[in-house]
């Protein structure tokens, strides 16, 4: 497989050209994808507000966090805070925040960084202009073509993670593809986080729901790195998304997955979870001051806990259908809440997380422009880390192969939108306009011939054939075309080598939690 640093711009290069496919694990015959690397933001992002209005929304949040304040719902959050010396109430939960203390938290978490891998190749780089795009997560459901819509299970969790795997354009796995409900919750962390160190050598995530998951993911990926426990606590390896309560709470596996997660310098990702009309106020401003205070209450208890650990500003906010209640996602609102949240993340210097989401049922039109919208609004936004970037169905409700690959061909083509456009002798080409002169084609010139396997990228699933053509190879759609790229990836599939001492640590470390009997199922 060809491939290059995870600091270029993610593709591969011979003779001064961009964007060359590269083969991956001989599946060149399904999927001719581009070489694994970080895309990066070449283009300043855009505001949706001016920066009066951009301090407005950040002194009304301070205002919501000093005269509304937010849950804490945790009681070691809360000692935490009182012997930092924040106001705790002695009968109430609610935890009202100094404009000032806010203030100088900002500026302590760092603006980029590093997540290490347990193959170094993998290893990424969050914050600045570097995108990295997630797996789908956490759906309780998964469907395909042949098998229809079903409960999550461990075959298909295992599968999503295989293709995850083959796919370079998705970087990292932002948590479970599917839930394998098959698996009994006080044990399904452990075979989920192992599954991750040995089906693939990607950053991974662990889910923040009690102490003893989050101790448990630590270990595995120290085991998977084979490395010390001070070596982890100086290098971020593994990424928490803690998801506020709104509106306006945190409560106690969240605020124990900060405690946790930031104790060792790990990442987390604070996303609050405002829908407007719904958690948040119905207008998209009302909203995302919403947003912004909770997130900004994340922070300055991350920084709490350890000054300096890795956090990156979440943003999740869309609106509702005002008929039924249902999510809506892909929608216009839903794109300025992204380019807004990014607006306001750039602000305070840090790191941006978005999503490439849809409501769609089906893997159609609709699943197809509300991802779009969705990716565009974050792309558009500066995001740094795409969540959901390839899977997502159903308001989240279920993960699809055939979405999957549809999602990578939309992320793979972004990627090289996001190559900067050559502009040289070479690509101006006057030998060949000299050439062909008036009239006649560029078809057979050297110039043409030269480039025409990478003079652009080719979308996986178009079809642009004419209709007789198309009627004639079988009327190949793109559900269709997906399915089979995927069923083809996963026959080639191949298990990233893990040194065997590191295999059999695992292997007992998983086997004495079971014995153990894993995880509490309450909280």
């Amino acid at each position: 497989m060809g491939e290059v640093d995870a600091g270029d711009t993610g593709s591969t290069r011979s003779g001064g050209r961009r964007g060359r496919r590269a083969r991956q694990s001989g599946a060149s015959d399904a999927f001719d994808q581009l070489a694994w690397g970080q895309p990066r933001m070449i283009y300043p992002p855009v505001p949706v507000v001016s920066q009066d209005e951009l301090e407005s929304i950040h002194q009304a949040s301070l205002t919501v966090l000093e005269e509304m304040g937010v849950e804490f719902l945790n009681q070691e959050a809360k000692q935490i805070l009182k012997e930092a010396g924040v106001d705790v109430p002695s009968d109430s939960d609610r935890i009202k925040f100094d404009r000032g203390l806010v203030e100088e938290c900002l500026g302590k978490a760092p603006s980029e960084f590093t997540m290490h891998a347990r193959n170094p190749q993998r290893n990424l780089q969050i914050g600045g202009n570097w995108i990295a795009n997630c797996a789908v997560a956490s759906a309780p459901n998964c469907a395909d073509m042949d098998g229809g819509r079903r409960s999550g299970n461990q075959e298909d969790y295992r599968k999503f993670l295989k293709l995850g795997h083959m796919l370079n354009i998705v970087h990292m796995f932002g948590g479970y593809p599917v839930e394998p409900v098959d698996i009994h919750a006080s044990i399904r962390h452990l075979d989920c986080l192992s599954d991750f160190v040995t089906l693939s050598d990607k950053v991974f995530h662990a889910y923040s729901l009690g102490k003893e998951r989050n101790l448990d993911a630590l270990e595995i990926v120290r085991i998977g790195r084979g490395i010390t426990d001070a070596q982890l606590d100086a290098e971020p390896s593994l990424m928490t998304v803690i998801n506020s309560n709104s509106p306006l709470r945190l409560d106690v596996p969240m605020l124990q997955g900060i405690i946790e997660m930031a104790r060792r310098n790990q990442v987390v990702v604070l996303t609050p979870f405002t829908l407007a009309g719904a958690m948040a106020p119905v207008t998209i401003a009302g909203a995302v001051v919403q947003q912004n205070a909770e997130a900004l209450a994340g922070l300055v208890f991350t920084q709490t806990v350890r000054e300096g650990a890795p956090f990156v500003y979440g943003g999740f906010t869309s609106n509702v259908d005002m008929k039924s209640g249902a999510p809506a996602f892909g929608t216009p609102e839903a794109m300025q809440a992204a380019m807004l949240g990014g607006q306001l993340a750039r602000r305070y210097g840090l790191p941006y997380r978005s999503s490439n989401v849809c409501a769609a049922n089906a893997v159609d039109a609709q699943a197809a422009y509300e991802s779009v919208f969705s990716l565009w609004g974050a792309v558009m936004g500066g995001v740094n880390i795409v969540k959901h970037g390839a899977g997502w169905m159903e308001g989240g409700l279920h993960a699809s192969f055939e979405k999957m690959i549809l999602d990578a061909d939309l992320l793979q083509m972004v990627a090289c939108f996001l190559k900067p456009l050559e502009v040289s002798d070479d690509t101006m080409a006057l030998d060949s306009i000299r050439e062909v002169g008036p009239g006649g084609h560029y078809f057979g010139t050297a110039h043409t011939q030269a480039r025409y396997k990478s003079a652009f990228y080719s979308p996986i699933l178009s079809d642009w054939r004419n209709f007789e053509s198309w009627v004639d190879a079988g009327r190949p759609e793109a559900f269709g075309k997906a399915n089979q790229v995927f069923k083809q990836l996963l026959t080639q599939y191949e298990a990233p080598p893990l040194d065997a001492a590191i295999a059999e640590e695992l292997e007992t470390f998983v086997a004495k939690r079971k014995e153990e009997g894993g995880a509490p199922t309450d909280f």
